[in-house]
């Protein structure tokens, strides 16, 4: 019985597990997204975000904790660079999970992990509509008289106008 166990352990080794979730957090920082179920990707989010939030400081002793956990220079080199860089002034939630679907082998949900600032799409704001506190039905109602006397204007007599103005006779 697994009574108040809070790791995940993913039918795996412990040996297994950690390599898995090592190397998956190597992927996602040199590719800042991949795909995999949605269990492995809710590991990897609890593996991967004290590690990004460990490279915000980039002294000796922070690199060599994170290469212990990825193994991996390039990817050390890519956090401490570039990463830390754009998650500076965030706080905590460095990862964005995204269900994708099933997987049609074996009816695995399936999702997207990626880091929250290297999503252009999601960075960018929606445009908000105007919102009003009056109802549409009233708005919509009022439109067409307010259109009504705009449309047809007053004719203007001055020699200026009769001169431009084509006579329909």
């Amino acid at each position: 019985m697994r009574h108040g166990c809070k790791v995940n352990h993913l039918s795996r080794t412990h040996a297994h597990r950690v390599a898995m979730l090592s190397n998956m957090a190597t992927s996602l920082i040199m590719h800042k997204r991949i795909e995999t179920t949605v269990a492995k990707a809710k590991a990897l989010r609890v593996y991967v975000e004290p590690i990004i939030n460990r490279s915000k400081e980039d002294t000796t002793h922070n690199r060599r904790i994170v290469f212990s956990y990825l193994h991996s220079k390039e990817a050390v080199n890519e956090l401490f660079r570039e990463v830390s860089q754009k998650v500076a002034n965030r706080p905590g939630g460095y990862t964005r999970i995204l269900k994708t679907g099933i997987r049609h082998g074996d009816n695995s949900e399936m999702a997207i992990i990626e880091l929250v600032d290297y999503n252009e799409n999601m960075l960018r704001e929606p445009k908000k509509a105007k919102t009003t506190r009056r109802s549409r039905a009233k708005k919509a109602e009022a439109a067409p008289a307010a259109e009504a006397p705009v449309a047809e204007a007053p004719v203007v007599d001055t020699p200026a106008a009769e001169a431009e103005a084509p006579k329909a006779e």
